[in-house]
């Protein structure tokens, strides 16, 4: 690595406390020059998009997430007018709870349990610990954020009969989320089971009209904020989905805007070698051949970004992750992202980045902040915070030294401005990646394929309940079962339904015993 590619390629952005180094990404010297009408046809798209553009043609919906930080810059004065009235409605009740004027049956607030799913649990989740301090924290964040039975009675259990004083918010913009839709149910359970009237400790964040908001009208929750439909759950970081959290919590929601806000304007800059999201979207394009020929290694060489990898596996993936491009064409396009921090990752599985296939670029987060006391010698001369440097200098020299490329971003310190710019740095690369691959970034197939599948099993599922049942005490193996339902192609699920049915005690029994070479089952 020469000193001259470095400064060539080296963005620091002093007013931001902002760097990015992409002279480890090994593209060619006439590659940003030939990419350069198509970034900026991406640029223009991405302005038609902010000026309130059909963006997802699917849905007939705008992309909107941008004016959650800046309004004014909403296409119709009344989306304006709802994106202020929201956050003075998050203020006022943030102030209400923490002054004790909103309470719980057992006195003020000092839980929030979060049911979400996604990005409306991924997004809140890493900004709460990226920002939060037990000490100072209005209030301790909990999270219904899965459909898994175990794994809700865990929170429960750390909330230790505290529901009294536990502000339960239920985000769902549709209402019909089966993960939220059960949390909230297993939620509504505990508080009963506890003497609780759950709709005297709930907040829903829904859209308007939706399942979950005529729920919350008819049952008079404590009240309902808006989740609209040209902000998709992976951009809904800065709407109510995380700033309603992010305030109990008591942290400074208008800084993590201002941060998100400055990081737009740095990233509208129509220069390419001057606009961070450009350089990234670009890097990206040039480490995977512009078809997600490889994957994104996420290490942030600190503790507080820990999250940070989960966040942008939703957000690259679910955005960038598509079969078709715009022109129907399958392209089968995505970066697969993944990481933990540094330098625990170089304990896990850093020798095979260094050695092992090479399907991956890097991507790392320096902080120069330490700490914000003085630091001890742990050996002479040298801090903690000199070892993290240490190891995160080394790594990125260990796998370039042996072809593995990787980009740098720099920031002072993890501040809430600090986060809103990396939500917004991110965001924005997505957009214009998406446009120089020729994909929509704002839509999800996938996803809702998979909870058409879902449902599908589910009906199955009653149907072999059914069907054991109109033959009590009757022994049938999963085959038999399967070819009854007209169902012998999916007998191997039938299987699977078959054997968690019985371990769970569903009114299903299986008889291993029965010298068969297969179990067989029966309704009790």
């Amino acid at each position: 690595m020469s000193w001259q590619r470095f400064t060539k390629h080296h963005l620091s952005i002093d007013e931001l406390d902002f760097a990015l180094d992409i002279s480890r990404i090994d593209f060619g010297d006439d590659f940003l020059s030939d990419m350069e009408p198509r970034m900026q046809a991406a640029f223009q798209s991405m302005n038609a998009l902010e000026a309130g553009a059909i963006a997802n043609p699917d849905e007939g919906r705008m992309v909107g997430h941008y004016w959650l930080r800046n309004a004014q810059l909403a296409p119709e004065p009344e989306l304006a007018s709802a994106i202020e009235s929201c956050l003075s409605q998050i203020k006022q009740i943030a102030a209400e709870v923490h002054t004790g004027k909103i309470s719980g049956k057992s006195g003020p607030f000092k839980n929030c349990l979060i049911i979400g799913i996604g990005g409306s649990a991924l997004g809140p989740q890493f900004v709460a610990d990226a920002l939060g301090c037990p000490k100072s924290d209005k209030m301790r964040l909990f999270f219904f954020d899965n459909t898994d039975p175990d794994g809700i009675d865990r929170t429960l259990a750390s909330l230790d009969g505290q529901l009294g004083q536990t502000l339960a918010l239920v985000i769902s913009k549709s209402g019909g989320t089966p993960e939220t839709r059960n949390g909230m149910l297993e939620a509504q359970a505990a508080y009963q089971a506890a003497g609780l009237e759950f709709a005297a400790h709930a907040i829903a964040i829904t859209g308007e009209g939706s399942k979950l908001d005529q729920v919350a009208s008819s049952e008079n929750w404590i009240t309902r904020l808006p989740m609209w439909d040209w902000v998709g759950g992976r951009t809904s970081e800065l709407a109510a989905v995380g700033l309603l959290p992010a305030a109990l919590q008591g942290l400074d929601i208008d800084r993590i805007l201002a941060g998100a806000a400055a990081m737009d304007t740095a990233t509208r800059n129509r220069e390419t070698a001057q606009n961070p999201a450009a350089l990234l979207a670009l890097m990206w394009y040039a480490a995977t051949d512009g078809k997600g020929a490889k994957d994104m290694v996420v290490l942030p060489y600190k503790d507080r970004l820990m999250l940070f990898s989960k966040y942008l596996q939703q957000l690259v993936m679910e955005s960038l992750g598509k079969e078709f491009d715009l022109d129907g064409k399958r392209v089968n396009q995505g970066i697969a992202v993944y990481g933990n921090k540094g330098s625990t990752d170089q304990h896990a599985y850093v020798q095979q980045l260094r050695e092992g296939v090479h399907n991956f670029f890097a991507t790392f987060i320096e902080v120069l902040q330490d700490r914000s006391g003085e630091s001890i010698e742990v050996e002479e001369g040298v801090t903690t915070g000199d070892f993290l440097q240490g190891f995160y200098l080394g790594t990125r020299d260990a796998l370039y030294e042996n072809g593995r490329q990787s980009i740098t971003i720099t920031i002072r310190e993890v501040t809430p401005e600090a986060v809103g710019q990396l939500i917004a740095l991110f965001e924005r690369a997505v957009g214009l990646y998406a446009n120089l691959a020729n994909i929509n970034a704002y839509h999800q197939p996938g996803v809702e394929a998979g909870k058409k599948a879902a449902a599908t099993v589910l009906e199955i599922g009653q149907k072999i309940i059914a069907e054991l049942r109109s033959q009590p005490g009757q022994r049938l193996d999963a085959l038999t079962i399967a070819q009854n339902l007209n169902l012998e192609s999916q007998a191997e699920l039938v299987f699977k339904l078959l054997n968690r049915l019985a371990v769970n005690h569903r009114g299903i029994l299986i008889d291993k015993k029965n010298p068969a070479h297969r179990s067989l089952f029966y309704a009790t």
